[in-house]
């Protein structure tokens, strides 16, 4: 049986193909389709909040449909259907506007935990809807939804190896096509492993205090 064996070597071979994929792919996918979901969820809330029941009924349904689908058949569907997207574009489209789904229902709850006494002040003050919500509603609806969004935002950070599904070489797919070519996995799935946790460690513990931070602020 042959005794297995760290090589060094093959590490400083793989890493920077590995850190090229992180940054290239994985970081931008993460960082352009959480502003969009966070854009995207809170307007999604807002207008539940805004519209008529029966529109109400239609958008919920939208969004329970987006989010109770897996990711990798959105991925797909959007990939194949829009020929014309490249899989960097899809892949930020899809990841974007399935977590928003998930960031509206954040959202909705901090709207909805905004005391109705703030909603009747703003109507004796005859505040417009437009600053009523700029002023009022949305910063102490943000205060309540805020860490919950960034555990959101890491979870879509561990999805991102979906995106194989469609082509893109991020930072998983990167470390198996090395393995592949050099019949080494270990080297280069360890340094996966080991760069998911160095990003989303301290992101989570920022978040974390975060957390903490706004709860003692009340």
């Amino acid at each position: 049986m042959t005794e297995f064996e760290w090589n060094w070597a093959t590490v400083w071979d793989v890493l920077p193909t590995l850190l090229g994929a992180f940054f290239q792919v994985t970081l931008v996918v993460t960082v352009v389709s959480t502003a969009i979901a966070a854009v995207l969820g809170l307007i999604i809330a807002m207008l539940r909040r805004s519209v008529p029941k029966p529109v109400d009924a239609v958008i919920k349904f939208a969004v329970d449909f987006i989010r109770m689908t897996p990711i990798v058949v959105q991925l797909l569907l959007v990939y194949y259907t829009f020929t014309n997207l490249s899989a960097m574009v899809c892949g930020i489209i899809v990841f974007g506007i399935h977590y928003s789904t998930y960031m509206a229902e954040v959202y909705r709850a901090g709207i909805d935990s905004v005391p109705a006494g703030q909603w009747e002040a703003t109507t004796a003050l005859s505040m417009s809807k437009g600053r009523t919500w700029r002023a009022v509603v949305i910063p102490q609806a943000l205060r309540a939804t805020v860490p919950a969004l960034g555990n959101y935002a890491i979870s879509m950070f561990k999805d991102t190896p979906f995106l194989i599904i469609i082509g893109l070489v991020e930072l998983v797919n990167a470390g198996r096509i090395y393995g592949a070519n050099t019949f080494n996995y270990t080297e280069p799935l360890t340094l996966v492993g080991i760069i998911f946790l160095a990003a989303s460690y301290p992101t989570a513990l920022l978040v974390g205090r975060l957390e903490k931070r706004l709860a003692f602020s009340y």
